[in-house]
């Protein structure tokens, strides 16, 4: 009887390895990837000229195409909520839940396993690689706090952890597994050359915004200025989008950095107040809160000095409202200097 394994493909390497691992020996794998919003390094990639060295692609499913399996993607965005904003184990460094999200994780896969008729899961995960995640001793607590148990597969570490249900009945050879441990990436790189793999992404742990310090700080701001810890998709993609500008408590800019960030605010035109300089080049820049028409004469401003017309007297800048007709201003531009810093997040 061939035995069906449930892969968590994040899109890094680890994962890979895993999946490609347990294949060799005979199960077959489909890979699960939970989409929360925040670790989606394709979408910024795809529209900023300053990544176009980077593959525009979904890591996850260029992944399991690499491999040849089926790869279900299952939005858990809304789920997810709870694990950002009330994580049992605490935060990382910013404001990333790793132990929550894992346990999170494997406990939505331990859904899929029964639900789709699987009969065991396994995941990238390396004893000791990062610091919150994947110890020793918290790799008992995600089998169990996410109702895995005995399911759970680490292929990569299993010979540092106690034998699985997989090892134990037989469908799969301990023997054939790994024990690596620790930090360095030279065992997963040798071992994906030896299993023919040229090609990998960088480690997807990289890929969660939460993990990093200038994205953190812009969603705290978003709380702060709407008084609530909550999100939205669209609250959070956009706080990979643009420079962030607050100039008053009540509300902020967005100003496009480039052309193909443009592009993306400018889908958000129905949404947002928006600016967009008329009269020069320059960015398009939406506003995030309630403004009157000082705020706006202050934001058109700043779009100004981002436009071609900074060192101009005077710039025409372009003003729309959801629900009504746009409107001209005509404004001196700041100077650089006039810009605070701490108006920039």
């Amino acid at each position: 009887m061939t035995r069906k394994a449930l892969a968590l493909i994040s899109g890094g390497l680890d994962s890979m390895l895993a999946a490609r691992v347990v294949q060799e020996q005979g199960v077959q794998v489909e890979g699960v990837n939970f989409f929360t919003g925040f670790c989606v390094e394709g979408h910024t990639h795809a529209i900023r000229k300053q990544s176009q060295t980077r593959p525009k692609r979904n890591n996850a499913l260029w992944v399991a195409e690499q491999l040849g399996i089926k790869l279900h993607i299952v939005d858990v965005v809304d789920e997810y909520k709870d694990v950002v904003l009330n994580p049992k184990h605490g935060y990382g460094a910013n404001l990333n839940p790793c132990l929550d999200c894992k346990i999170f994780m494997v406990g939505k896969a331990v859904e899929k396993v029964r639900d789709w008729g699987f009969d065991f899961i396994l995941t990238g995960e390396v004893v000791g690689q990062r610091p919150m995640s994947q110890r020793k001793q918290t790799m008992p607590v995600i089998s169990k706090e996410s109702g895995a148990e005995g399911l759970l597969l680490r292929p990569l570490s299993a010979l540092n952890l106690p034998a699985t249900k997989p090892e134990l009945e037989g469908w799969v050879d301990r023997e054939r597994l790994y024990g690596f441990s620790g930090r360095s990436r030279k065992p997963q790189i040798a071992l994906a050359r030896r299993l023919g793999i040229q090609e990998w992404a960088q480690p997807a742990g990289g890929c969660c915004f939460l993990t990093d310090a200038n994205y953190t700080v812009k969603l705290q701001d978003l709380w702060a200025s709407r008084q609530q810890r909550q999100y939205e998709l669209d609250d959070i993609l956009l706080l990979k989008v643009g420079r962030h500008i607050r100039p008053r408590p009540h509300f902020k800019l967005i100003v496009a950095r480039e052309e193909g960030e443009g592009n993306y605010l400018n889908g958000y035109r129905r949404m947002y107040t928006y600016l967009d300089s008329v009269s020069h080049p320059g960015p398009m820049t939406l506003i995030d809160g309630q403004v009157d028409e000082d705020d706006l004469e202050l934001a058109a401003r700043i779009v100004a000095r981002y436009s071609q017309g900074r060192n101009a007297g005077s710039v025409e800048v372009e003003v729309g409202r959801p629900g009504a007709p746009p409107l001209r201003l005509r404004v001196t531009p700041f100077g650089s200097e006039e810009i605070p810093r701490e108006w920039m997040l």
